[in-house]
């Protein structure tokens, strides 16, 4: 009796065996199919192609030039990117940011007013150098050689309002000599100061290297020694209400590349 209840005992097992070997096949060949699957989309690179897009560049008016250029070659190595700039003085800028004018990226031409704006930059970095030289009217006519003459009484001498960058500069240099001098005009920007002794209305003016250098045979540069210069810092930073933030910081990170300093230095800016 024990002998045929072992038997059967051992039938049954035999068929649960049978039965289990197929169906336990099935589920690894299952599972192997999911992970050779999943396998190639682990390891296949993500390449996303490069999203155009318009950048609107809040800029110090002394980049007018070099920017122009800078743009040009910018859009060429980064084909879909078009780059527009807005040039004023540094502190018409800040005031267009705190207002919300619709832009991308901020460039001035001082740390102060980029220190200023904090609250709607991210960090700034310093891209180029700048320093002043006295203009003087074609011919220079009051043979004007040095910053203690711009105290001659007769010798009309404009320069840019003390809220602005190359204004601060000025004042700075000047007071830093003990000289007086009174401008018979406080202009918004440093092109408006430049244009004024262009155009004859000023006999002298106090504006960075690379606007002067611009003038040809409109002016003569006088320079001021290093000791009695100062240097003006151009930062550059996006701008945090930027709908272009991947665009923004990809061209303000280009700023400080050799092919952007190379063209910023041939214009005769000097290096950061």
């Amino acid at each position: 009796m024990h002998a045929i209840l072992n038997g059967r005992r051992a039938a049954a097992a035999a068929l649960t065996a049978a039965l289990l070997v197929p169906l336990s096949a099935c589920g690894a060949t299952d599972e192997n199919k999911d992970d050779a699957a999943a396998t190639p989309a682990a390891s296949a690179p993500a390449s996303a192609p490069a999203k155009s897009a318009n950048l609107t560049v809040l800029a110090a008016s002394s980049l007018t030039d070099v920017f122009k250029t800078a743009g040009a070659a910018y859009e060429k190595s980064h084909p879909g990117t078009k780059v527009t700039f807005s040039f004023a003085g540094s502190q018409e800028l800040a005031a267009q940011v705190k207002q919300g004018s619709p832009a991308d990226a901020l460039v001035t031409a001082d740390t102060k007013t980029m220190d200023g704006l904090k609250a709607d930059t991210g960090d700034a970095t310093v891209i180029a150098k700048n320093r002043l030289v006295i203009a003087a009217g074609k011919g220079n006519p009051f043979k004007i050689a040095a910053l203690k003459d711009l105290a001659d009484s007769k010798i009309k001498v404009v320069l840019a309002a003390p809220e602005v960058p190359v204004g601060r500069y000025s004042k700075q240099i000047l007071d830093a000599q003990k000289i007086e001098v009174k401008p018979v005009s406080q202009e918004p920007n440093v092109r408006a100061v430049l244009s004024k002794v262009e155009l004859g209305e000023a006999d002298a003016g106090l504006v960075y290297k690379t606007d002067s250098a611009k003038s040809g045979d409109k002016v003569v540069n006088v320079d001021i020694p290093d000791d009695q210069n100062a240097v003006a810092s151009y930062p550059a930073a996006t701008l945090k209400q930027s709908k272009n933030a991947e665009a923004a910081a990809a061209f303000v990170a280009w700023l400080s590349t050799p092919e952007a300093q190379k063209i910023l230095q041939d214009a005769g800016f000097q290096k950061p």
